[in-house]
């Protein structure tokens, strides 16, 4: 299937990456150490999008993008272990942004263009951005405004279930004044769903679960707390708010997750603004104050990015609660 084998390029690409960063500090004073190519990703999905799935298995990366003020996307696979290591790919030119979402790989019908989708805000703008990826060339992105009204949206979020009916796609928004929105992607935008009270306090927020019957955000308080939100598909229903850590998150304005074995972990990559520097955890399945989480320490990169998201695949789904 399609979406299968997409899927499988991109762990390919995730154990190449890994290869090249274990061989020795990607990110190190005085070396010139070769980055990871736009290129070489994009005819890597082009070569093995026509190849049968043997198998699933992948090295654990955390892939983290990040517009930057200088109106360029930067992006590094990060590769757990003491300490971390980092693979910088070359900056690319985008537009200036307030916020990002996850940016999606996916491919067209006949599996001969490959391209990144996701939503930023400019301004009070929502916008769609599709970067099209060469073989032969640097990402070429393009933008659709999507609506206005965003202003006081201090933060978004994207879920993306699309491995089994009842799909969905969601945006989550943090206002200002404290509320949490839900929006459903529908043709041409988004309808609302609504909103939450009571997420004053909060700052920093993504995405770490994505069923057919709820999303999970994982979210930072202002005070330093760690939390899952747990949001049910049902109109009606309340979030299931937990409790993970009641301090020691506080420095983190980013949070940017990506899967990691088979039982539901996640490698969470933390990104202190004030320093542009990034930690990576490895954190078990969620589940309140019982989650495990391990620290691996400060990443050898500078994260000097207007916020930091996820790069990941259309066809990969979150489990990590």
């Amino acid at each position: 299937m399609k979406l299968q084998r997409l899927a499988l390029a991109m762990a390919g690409v995730g154990m190449l990456a890994a290869t090249v960063a274990a061989s020795g500090p990607a990110v190190a004073a005085g070396q010139a150490d070769p980055k990871p190519s736009w290129s070489a990703k994009a005819a890597n999905l082009k070569q093995q999008a026509g190849v049968k799935a043997t198998s699933t298995a992948a090295a654990c990366i955390n892939w983290v993008g990040w517009p930057t003020a200088t109106n360029t996307v930067e992006a590094v696979d990060v590769t757990a272990g003491r300490p971390p290591q980092a693979a910088a790919y070359e900056p690319f030119n985008f537009v200036s942004t307030r916020y990002s979402a996850t940016w999606y790989a996916a491919q067209n019908a006949s599996a001969t263009q490959f391209y990144f989708y996701g939503l930023f805000l400019q301004s009070g703008n929502l916008y769609r951005h599709t970067t099209y990826l060469s073989d032969t060339a640097a990402p070429r992105p393009t933008f659709t405004r999507i609506g206005s009204g965003w202003t006081n949206f201090k933060s978004i979020a994207t879920s993306n279930y699309s491995v089994a009916l009842p799909r969905h796609a969601y945006l989550y928004g943090l206002n200002t004044n404290g509320s949490l929105y839900r929006y459903a992607q529908v043709s041409g935008g988004f309808r609302s769903l609504g909103s939450f009270a009571g997420f004053r306090g909060f700052k920093a927020m993504t995405v770490i679960s994505e069923t057919a019957t709820y999303d999970t955000l994982l979210m930072t308080t202002n005070a330093g707390a760690l939390y899952t939100i747990r949001i049910p598909v049902t109109a009606t229903a309340k979030p299931v708010v937990k409790l993970i850590r009641s301090s020691g998150w506080s420095a983190f304005e980013s949070l940017v997750v990506q899967g990691c074995g088979t039982r539901g972990g996640s490698l969470v990559v933390g990104v202190d603004h004030e320093t542009d520097s990034g930690y990576l955890y490895a954190m078990s399945k969620a589940n309140g104050t019982a989650t495990a989480i391990t620290s691996y320490g400060k990443i050898p990169a500078v994260f000097n990015g207007i916020n930091h998201v996820s790069f990941t695949s259309h066809y990969d789904q979150l489990v990590g609660e």
